[in-house]
């Protein structure tokens, strides 16, 4: 058996024979293409976002450097660099220089095995939109978003300051908490399709898009995706009211920009996965797909889906941002694991038993028998203990003090004028009595 063979077993029937053969110009080429993709995006989404959530809150967003204000991203980076690179005093030098480098390098990595479209041909080379593949791709991916993590993390220690190591904790307890909830929700994807590979991921779904029979599974990594990016409403680790700027307060220059650009990087990444596991990858849209015996899923077409749904899905992060409000970090905790985790670990279950069925041989009406009824009773039961737990704390539970009579003691906090009370005036010296003290 030949090392094709033995990594087509291993990746659940996928081709990987297709990787490996480019000649190294081609390699280099697809790598500078990726990196200048990936920078360019970053600029793009820094505009958007500027210009999308300035016309929500009705206000321009900017529209003077470049034509509608497009060049703005790309002078911001310049005063970036240019700034003078403060180093403050008493961080830890080593560290924190070393954080923003490994906060950004494992965001460019982790595109390496992100299938943009199928084979094509680049200067008379046959070779796949993709700069590799491996039997364990997405796991490379989730590997590549816990690297990412360190540098928070290091950054927050390195900075020797309270609010910034504040920020790295609650950077490492998030990634801790939605990375698991990520990983189960893509567990139904590695069931359906037999594999963790990217790109047979994306040929298993040339029928159907993983995101219909797997809609729970796309609806809880789209809330874990935004949770793993820090990103609004889940962005706890710069919570600029608590933190004054999060991990990231002690930095300035280009070491700013370097956190800035891996976020955004970030973003892309875990967006163009959610195209590859349930959208379909770089495959064309239904009724697209019917054109013409499914031409347009071959050549340079594909390109266009792919960054179509990708930066469908990156317009959600800015819809997201513009809309929201910022959680509180126990509602954020308690999202995670008492919602996404426990729906993930039953959502497995069930996708399981309905495949292993399935594959049994047993009609669909047999199988939403067997899976569909226990699972009705179950949601029964657990609905009405929380039922009777919640009015057995609401009987249990002492009444609420009642409010104090404006007046009553003159040092508690001014509460609104009651029927009877005193007129306001006479209350005013009380509150400028209780400021002069």
């Amino acid at each position: 058996m030949n090392a094709a063979s033995i990594l087509a077993a291993t990746s659940g029937g996928a081709d990987l024979g297709a990787f490996g053969r480019d000649p190294w110009w081609l390699i280099l080429l697809k790598t500078v293409v990726i990196f200048l993709f990936l920078v360019l995006t970053t600029l793009l989404m820094i505009w958007a976002e500027r210009r999308i959530v300035g016309r929500m809150q009705q206000r321009p967003g900017p529209n003077r450097v470049g034509p509608f204000g497009l060049a703005q991203g790309l002078a911001d980076g310049v005063k970036l660099m240019l700034k003078e690179d403060l180093i403050p005093a008493l961080v830890d030098k080593p560290l924190y220089i070393l954080a923003p480098v490994v906060s950004a390098i494992p965001a460019f990595l982790s595109f390496a095995v992100i299938p943009v479209g199928p084979e094509v041909s680049i200067f008379g080379h046959k070779t796949p939109l993709q700069i590799t593949d491996l039997p364990v791709a997405v796991l490379f991916i989730l590997a590549m978003a816990s690297i990412g993590v360190y540098g928070i993390v290091l950054a927050g220690w390195s900075s020797q300051s309270p609010y910034p190591l504040l920020g790295g904790l609650r950077s490492a307890a998030q990634v801790i908490s939605y990375e698991v909830a990520m990983g189960l929700a893509l567990a139904g994807v590695f069931i359906y399709a037999g594999s963790l590979s990217t790109s047979e991921i994306v040929s298993a779904q040339h029928s159907l898009w993983y995101a219909l029979p797997l809609f729970p599974s796309f609806v809880m990594y789209l809330v874990s995706m935004v949770g793993e990016t820090n990103r609004a409403p889940f962005d706890l680790p710069e919570a600029e009211g608590e933190l004054v700027g999060g991990f990231h307060t002690e930095y300035a220059s280009i070491k700013f920009a370097m956190f800035f650009l891996a976020e955004y990087i970030n973003m892309t990444t875990v967006s163009a996965l959610a195209t590859t596991l349930f959208l379909g990858g770089w495959r064309a849209p239904w009724p697209l797909s019917l054109i013409d015996h499914n031409a347009l899923n071959h050549g340079w077409w594909p390109v266009l889906w792919f960054l179509a749904k990708m930066f469908t899905l990156l317009f959600g992060f800015i819809w997201l941002r513009g809309t929201l409000p910022r959680l509180r970090y126990d509602q954020f905790m308690a999202l995670g694991w008492k919602i996404l985790i426990p729906a993930s670990l039953v959502w497995i279950l069930i996708v399981a038993s309905f495949k292993q069925l399935t594959n049994l041989g047993y009609t669909r009406f047999q199988v939403l028998a067997y899976v569909g009824i226990p699972l009705a009773l179950i949601v029964l039961v657990a609905s009405f203990f929380l039922e009777n737990k919640t009015v057995e704390t609401a009987e249990t539970e002492p009444p609420p003090d009642p409010p104090a009579a404006a007046g009553a003691d003159r040092n508690s906090y001014p509460v609104p004028v009651l029927t009877g009370a005193p007129p306001v005036h006479d209350i005013e010296p009380n509150i400028e009595g209780v400021r002069g003290g």
